[in-house]
């Protein structure tokens, strides 16, 4: 690691002292096995730092076994027993800012006093990572339950959360404010500090970076014992599954200009490219599950994808004159500016990502603004409530079609249905007698319902004669077809009208500011 991050793991282990002992002994990196001596006993780490807090005179573990005791909690196996926070800083901290293992243990027990009030926790630091990159790291460990009344934190969405017996919740929205508070611990201590909030282009999960670490000492390996015999080596650098894919869709994207020409190039290559509520997912031959972009990085979601696409076909058309539409489409996203009055509130490393955030968006939104041709801010306003209403036109035309699809699936249903029962009809006419009759009703008794259920349907629309399966099912196929592609042209439509409302809140921002600033400067 080569720059301060930070990094949640959530375990549903009941075993506390594995955290406390895993914090105090040296562990395998690979297996994470506990190393042992020539005589067996466990090796220490050396100059680690670690406290606890909330837990009395009693060790971590047994104060959070009590705790989960007296409050009925975390006594299934599926529960989260405890969370495990890693803040690692920058390895240039200590050379350049003099960052010291004690600085770096009171800067942990200073975050986890803040952030994690109310619980029984471990704070501890290690003065250097995996394979002596020299970053010094502090490790967060608290028990999931929560043992004290505590203010309503910035993090929490739930009232109940700052109660006595209830649980931490790490979610999305909980990351992102603890990396902003990170950020900020490092403005305020004097360190290096980084964009934990932009994202990453090539994302490496905690498994894929441990795969890879195997992948090349295994390589490695080989490619000494191919050197002992005088054989050639083929491949000196490890790649996993995922560096794979990565190379794959870059090359494809490298030159398609659009969508389906993405997709079909990766076809090729036996990956199936897919899009689903706005994301992107890409499957290859060997796997049955999908791998979603977020896994891969920012560089493979859908907007960069778009705007990769958008870029190549820009170059195949360098001749002919944009509309102001595909001018629109040719731009990069424009980005809603933060209130900055929100952003103050989150700390100082967040107020100076939102200040920096904001004049990029401002500008490229005055860019666009100018680029898109309109001279008056009446002619924003006409062209975001035309985009909106085509917008709301398209999305009314996809619930027509989708309530009659809805009907011809209902109808289908019940004509199948009534296909493969009709039958009974005919039997219950062979029947002699009421008994017999009688006795074939209840041994079909189910199918009958059926039956009749369809019967009732095609009654209540005064239905003659029936249709065909076939000509059902085409009618159904068709209009699926015209959602799809009223689809396409609504996402489209919700794109541009998103694109100019952006667009204009990000122009009223700026004027906004800069009268502000005005009336400051004439008092």
């Amino acid at each position: 690691m080569r720059l301060a991050t930070f990094k949640h793991i959530s375990s549903k282990n009941a075993n506390y002292a594995a955290a406390e002992a895993y914090l105090t002994f040296e562990h395998d990196e690979f297996t994470m096995k506990p190393k042992v001596d020539e005589n067996g006993r466990l090796i220490p780490r050396e100059n680690y730092r670690i406290s606890t807090r909330n837990c009395g005179e009693e060790d971590f573990a047994i104060a959070c076994l009590r705790a989960n005791l007296r409050y009925g909690k975390n006594q299934k196996r599926e529960d989260v027993k405890s969370h495990h926070y890693i803040i690692s800083f920058d390895p240039r901290d200590v050379p350049d800012h003099g960052l010291t293992v004690d600085q770096a243990q009171s800067l942990g027990e200073k975050f986890c006093r803040e952030h994690f009030p109310g619980h029984q926790a471990i704070v501890c630091t290690h003065p250097d990572g995996h394979n002596g990159s020299g970053n010094v790291h502090v490790h967060i460990v608290i028990n999931s339950l929560r043992i004290e009344a505590v203010p309503f934190l910035p993090y929490m969405d739930r009232p109940g959360d700052t109660q006595p017996g209830r649980k931490h919740r790490c979610t999305d929205a909980a990351m992102e404010y603890f990396r902003a508070e990170v950020m900020e611990l490092c403005h305020g201590a004097g360190l290096y500090q980084i964009d934990l909030l932009g994202g990453s282009k090539t994302r490496v999960t905690e498994r894929e970076y441990w795969a890879k670490k195997k992948g090349q000492l295994a390589l490695d390996a080989e490619n000494a014992a191919l050197a002992e015999q005088g054989l050639p080596i083929k491949q000196t650098k490890f790649e996993t599954d995922k560096d794979k894919l990565r190379q794959e869709i870059r090359v494809a994207l490298s030159d398609a200009i659009s969508f389906d020409d993405f997709s079909e190039k990766l076809l090729r290559r036996g990956i199936t490219v897919k899009e689903s509520r706005g994301r992107l997912s890409y499957l290859t031959p060997d796997r049955a599950k999908p791998i979603t972009a977020r896994k891969l990085g920012d560089d493979f979601d859908k907007a960069a994808v778009f705007a990769a696409l958008e870029r190549n076909q820009k170059r195949t058309k360098v001749h002919s004159v944009p509309t102001m539409q595909e001018r629109i489409r040719q731009q990069d996203d424009v980005g809603r500016v933060v209130d900055m009055e929100a952003a103050r509130d989150k700390g100082r490393g967040y107020e100076n990502w939102a200040t920096i955030h904001n004049l990029k968006q401002a500008s490229r939104a005055y860019r666009l603004y100018q680029e898109m041709g309109f001279e008056s801010r009446e002619e924003l306003d006409d062209a975001c409530n035309a985009a909106r209403v085509k917008a709301e036109d398209l999305r009314a035309q996809m619930k027509t079609i989708d309530a009659a699809i809805k009907e011809k699936k209902e109808f289908r249903s019940h004509l199948i249905a009534y296909f493969k029962t009709k039958e009974l009809t005919k039997g219950l006419n062979a029947c002699k007698s009421e008994k017999v009759r009688q006795k074939y009703r209840d041994e079909h008794e189910s199918d009958f319902v059926i039956l009749n259920a369809a019967k009732r349907y095609f009654d209540s629309r005064g239905l003659k004669k029936l249709p065909s399966y076939k000509a059902l099912q085409a009618e159904v196929e068709q209009l699926i077809q015209e959602k799809n592609a009223l689809y396409s042209e609504y996402k489209e439509a919700q794109n541009e009208a998103n694109r100019l409302a952006t667009v204009r809140h990000n122009i009223d921002q700026l004027l906004g500011d800069r009268q502000e600033r005005k009336q400051e400067q004439e008092r």
